[in-house]
């Protein structure tokens, strides 16, 4: 796998966690770990981080031509 596929494929799966981390967000989606239900506010985080991480495997895309 070239560099550049790798980019590519990897921010497509950071922007599909993205939207699932935004979509738990929105809607309120629970999430619950062991008993521990985790707090909304950790999907916006979520959201933030994987958008970023997105974002930078498309840039790293875009200049591996």
């Amino acid at each position: 796998m070239t560099s550049r596929n790798f980019s590519l494929t990897a921010a497509i799966v950071f922007a599909v966690i993205a939207l699932v981390q935004l979509a738990r967000a929105f809607f309120g989606w629970s999430v619950t770990v062991d008993a521990y239900a985790l707090p909304q506010w950790l999907s916006w985080a979520g959201f933030i981080i994987a958008a970023g991480l997105s974002y930078f495997g498309w840039k790293a895309y875009a200049a591996a031509k």
